[in-house]
């Protein structure tokens, strides 16, 4: 979204939509976040319940390391790092540093940098944040923020399926770019599942979105810069 054709981030788009962004959360949490979560609620089913256990973080953590780790598996295994002469003992950190290099433009390695670097992300945002989950508003009419917080129950904003969703579903948008269609409109709707599901308010979707998708970008554009 904030690349060009030339792996060239577009800061000022990213920072003008970073405001606009940041602009609407604010109007969100004072004004519109309350009556939008309460309708969207209303279209709660089954079916957003599969969307909770399928993107979790847990999913998308194992999912892309178990693909990066076979891949560096097979780079080490067709590499003279599994050949070498004993008499030629390679230092660990250099066989690691050259995994490295032969790996880190690779599919597998962007969608798990994207994933890790949005779930780390998402967690000291939570923590500093420390907003009041909306079911204590169903249960109690409860709302605000009691920063900072490790507590799962003031660790609504930004969600973190979505963050960690639009991070991977972006970036593998953008190295199958014959499939974004798909791969946005599903990360929509993860998006949209946490509010009907009632784990997060809008607001904690839309902010959650936009990190991602600059998260993929911004991965995507340091791991393919000519250095």
């Amino acid at each position: 979204m904030f690349l060009s054709t030339t792996n060239e981030i577009k800061w000022r788009k990213m920072a003008a939509a970073g405001v606009i962004t940041l602009a609407i959360v604010l109007c969100g949490i004072f004004w519109f976040d309350k009556p939008l979560y309460i309708l969207i609620r209303k279209l709660n089913c089954g079916v957003w319940g599969v969307f909770d256990g399928l993107f979790s973080a847990k999913v998308w953590f194992a999912a892309s390391f178990i693909a990066f780790v076979v891949l560096c598996a097979k780079k080490y295994m067709n590499s003279e790092f599994c050949f070498r002469d004993k008499s030629n003992n390679m230092s660990l950190r250099r066989t690691v540093r050259e995994i490295y290099t032969k790996t880190k433009t690779s599919h597998a390695a962007l969608i798990f940098y994207s994933v890790l670097s949005a779930g780390i992300v998402v967690k000291v945002l939570k923590t500093l944040i420390g907003r009041t989950r909306p079911i204590f508003f169903e249960a109690l009419d409860m709302t605000g923020f009691y920063p900072p917080s490790l507590d799962w129950a003031f660790n609504s904003m930004p969600s973190g399926h979505t963050m960690i969703s639009f991070a991977g579903l972006v970036m593998i948008g953008m190295l199958a770019p014959r499939y974004k269609w798909f791969t946005w409109t599903l990360a929509i709707l993860i998006g949209f599942s946490r509010i009907a599901y009632g784990a997060h308010w809008p607001t904690d979707v839309i902010l959650g979105a936009f990190l991602g998708m600059a998260i993929a970008d911004i991965v995507k554009w340091h791991q393919l810069k000519k250095n």
